[in-house]
């Protein structure tokens, strides 16, 4: 394989990733604003400028990261006067720019196997297609690919089935997602560098988890969404799916699962809310196919561990996602392992992440995957993360975390399979 990191716009050359009729970012800020004790000044002046919110909510969170456009700033800057702000993107325009310079991924070998400069920047989701299919082929043994079924504009759901001696389908699932909301993109490389550990390691530990579990790798559960971002929208992060009493699109995949899809709180019934939970309980098309994928393991040799991949926030979290006044069983066991799965993450790159239940962590979900599949699946285990970083570049995070990322997620990750 031959992966050439230079920019598609030095090379005058046309793809699917290439940016045409783009939304435009330009001397747009991001900033961190601490609510302080009244929210309603903050939520008052998101609501009134109509802004976008990456982070937290003024009612529920310590701080909000909030996206203003130009023409706005100085209300917006005016509207929280009196309380503390730091400004994250000067301009998020120009640090889009910055991320998008796209590999060039070119599969000259079909014998040889990806190498891990795949992970030195982000890629056109045709690249990653290919680049998934092009793993798999490398290991026959152990590997191939799979589609769990088509997204609403039919592209593949496309993954990759990990398997040891046994042969494939002999040991319970481990289920891995990624890329659920689209401009989440470092969770997608993220995600891949965890296939990619499982087939190319040398390491005695890794190599043994194959033996161990069959691996179901989804790095990408919502194409469209995805493929939207790197065409139209850098910052999209629902499905593309048209909602019938509103002009607005989109369902947030990860509010749309069945199960407490209906709690109150813990998903927008507002069709244009970036957390808009659908018109019923898993009719979004993906959802339909990742829960008869998720289901078809749970009833073969069940599911050991279920694992949506987010960001940003650099949490480890674990059911439940629609209250924060319920406690999953074997809680204990739980924090156990996310604690130690952190300690794993901060050993390889100092990067520190917080452990605890999803509701209490960030926020209350409800209609989430997690909680389906520790409740519904059966899963033995069921968690989310949510990957660097804190704040500071939030879902545009630069190509050279990329690597260190997967690194210490893996870490994480490989505690897991070792330990649960």
């Amino acid at each position: 394989m031959k992966l050439l990191a230079i920019s598609l716009a030095a090379l005058g050359l046309a793809s699917a990733a290439a940016v045409t009729k783009r939304a435009n970012y330009d001397n747009y800020k991001v900033y961190r604003v601490d609510v302080g004790e009244d929210s309603s000044k903050l939520s008052s002046i998101i609501s009134k400028l109509q802004l976008s919110t990456w982070k937290g909510k003024p009612e529920t969170s310590s701080v909000v990261d909030v996206v203003v456009p130009p023409a706005s700033i100085l209300d917006f800057e005016a509207g929280v006067n009196g309380l503390s702000t730091k400004v994250l993107h000067e301009n998020l325009g120009a640090s889009i720019a910055e991320e998008e310079t796209f590999g060039v991924y070119a599969s000259v070998d079909a014998a040889a196997a990806p190498n891990a400069t795949w992970f030195n920047s982000y890629h056109s989701i045709a690249d990653h297609f290919q680049w998934l299919k092009d793993l798999a082929a490398a290991y026959p043994s152990n590997a191939e690919i799979f589609v769990a079924g088509k997204s609403l504009e039919g592209r593949d759901i496309q993954g990759i089935h990990i398997w040891g001696s046994g042969g494939k389908g002999s040991q319970k699932g481990v289920v891995w997602h990624g890329t659920v909301h689209a401009r989440e993109w470092i969770t997608t490389m993220t995600v891949e560098y965890a296939a990619y550990q499982l087939l190319t390691s040398t390491n005695a530990d890794d190599k043994a988890f194959k033996d161990k579990y069959d691996f179901y790798i989804i790095p990408i559960v919502n194409p469209d969404g995805f493929a939207y971002t790197q065409s139209s929208d850098r910052l999209w992060r629902k499905n593309r799916q048209t909602v019938s009493t509103s002009t607005c699109l989109g369902r947030d995949i990860n509010r749309n699962w069945p199960n407490h899809w209906d709690q109150r709180g813990g998903a927008s019934t507002s069709p244009c809310a970036e957390d808009y939970k659908g018109l019923a309980a898993g009719d979004a098309v993906e959802n339909k196919v990742l829960k008869a994928h998720l289901d078809g393991i749970a009833a073969g040799k069940g599911v050991q561990l279920y694992m949506d991949i987010h960001s940003y926030s650099q949490l480890w979290m674990y059911p439940y996602g629609y209250t924060c006044t319920g406690t999953v069983p074997n809680s204990a066991t739980y924090a156990s392992l996310s604690r130690g799965a952190i300690a794993a993450v901060k050993a390889v790159h100092g990067t520190t992440f917080t452990q605890g239940p999803i509701c209490s962590t960030i926020y209350q979900v409800s209609g989430s995957s997690v909680d389906y599949a520790a409740e519904n699946a059966m899963a033995t285990y069921s968690m989310t993360v949510e990957l660097r970083d804190t704040g500071n570049y939030g879902f545009v995070l630069p190509a050279n975390q990329i690597l260190p990322s997967g690194e210490e997620t893996w870490a994480g990750l490989a505690y897991l399979l070792k330990n649960m």
